[in-house]
């Protein structure tokens, strides 16, 4: 009756019951698909990149990124919390779609908090207001001159409707009293590139995705959302000191679908925790103007809990409505 244990058998069990502690340690076996939910260019999509060289190193397995944007971030979130919780699937989780999209968008199909395993907190970093150089603007003195004066206000991209930016960009118009004309992009490579060719004369970008732009002189920085000016760009004056007082951070991190099995979130958080405090990893988030985060799994989560119902309050009270 109680026959030999096949390895048919074994597998069959190991389907119905949940990952066995051995099948755990093996992980990974295989490639790992990390979904980001904006377009190839952005500060996401950065991240993403500068983490996943040293992680599927220390993971003895490629990680594939996969680009899916939409939505507010929230088209490729929502393919990664209906993933098979494997450690096989993951995604950069981000203020966008797990802090501002679940308030913006009435009928978003996921729970930012239960539908996820949040793993880690990779960067915390400003926004920045850019210009393209022949707009004639240099300043916010120059952009609230220039927004009163044009007959129809000044156009401004983002990365997308849901983003901190999008929010920053309303909450500026209600500050100025007129609304400022907001034009979402799929990432902000996009946009950065539309306001690069003149198609639009300003963008709030994050700053890692619009550093080296800065540099290049492609744009003119005009304000940082810091509450101080950033060492990387001491001559960039803050958004409070020309008379604004807005602060605001933009977030990263590492999150998979719910369920993943507990050895797995503790070795990916392990791993992400030794890459964050590589010398070479952190001098580069300073360069591109982020900071390492340093979150335990169950921090990050309680950490995400804790955006999404700060930011409804602003979404609620800015009137943001998604493009």
């Amino acid at each position: 009756m109680f026959g030999k244990l096949t390895r048919r058998h074994a597998l069959m069990a190991a389907a119905a019951f949940g990952p066995t502690p051995a099948l755990a340690q093996a992980w990974p076996v295989q490639p790992i698909r990390l979904i980001v939910p904006f377009a190839p260019g952005g500060t996401t999509d950065l991240i993403a990149r500068l983490v996943a060289t040293p992680l599927q190193e220390r993971l003895g397995q490629p990680i594939i990124i996969e680009n899916r944007p939409g939505a507010g971030a929230t088209v490729g979130s929502l393919m990664a919390a209906q993933a098979a919780p494997d450690g096989y699937t993951l995604v950069l989780s981000n203020i966008a779609s797990h802090g501002i999209s679940p308030t913006l968008y009435p009928n978003i199909r996921y729970d930012a908090v239960r539908d996820f395993s949040h793993i880690a907190l990779l960067t915390l970093n400003p926004s920045v207001f850019v210009a393209n150089p022949r707009a004639g603007i240099s300043n916010m003195a120059d952009f609230a001159r220039v927004h009163r004066a044009s007959p129809r206000g000044l156009d401004m991209a983002s990365s997308g409707a849901g983003s901190s930016n999008h929010l920053l960009i309303v909450r500026m118009g209600q500050i100025l009293g007129r609304e400022i004309n907001h034009i979402p992009f799929r990432g902000a490579g996009p946009a950065m590139t539309a306001v690069i060719g003149g198609q639009v004369p300003l963008m709030s970008d994050s700053l890692p995705s619009a550093a080296s732009h800065i540099r290049q002189g492609s744009v003119r920085a005009i304000a940082m959302s810091s509450a101080e000016r950033h060492p990387s760009f001491p001559d960039v004056p803050t958004l409070r000191e020309q008379g604004y007082d807005l602060v605001t951070s933009s977030w990263f991190g590492l999150s998979g679908p719910a369920r993943l099995p507990q050895p797995v979130v503790e070795r990916l958080s392990r791993e992400v925790r030794a890459i964050l405090a590589m010398p070479e990893i952190r001098a580069r988030f300073a360069e591109i103007g982020g900071t390492a985060g340093e979150f335990s799994p169950e921090e990050y989560s309680n950490f995400v809990s804790s955006e999404v119902a700060s930011w409804a309050t602003l979404v609620r009270e800015s009137g943001a409505q998604p493009d």
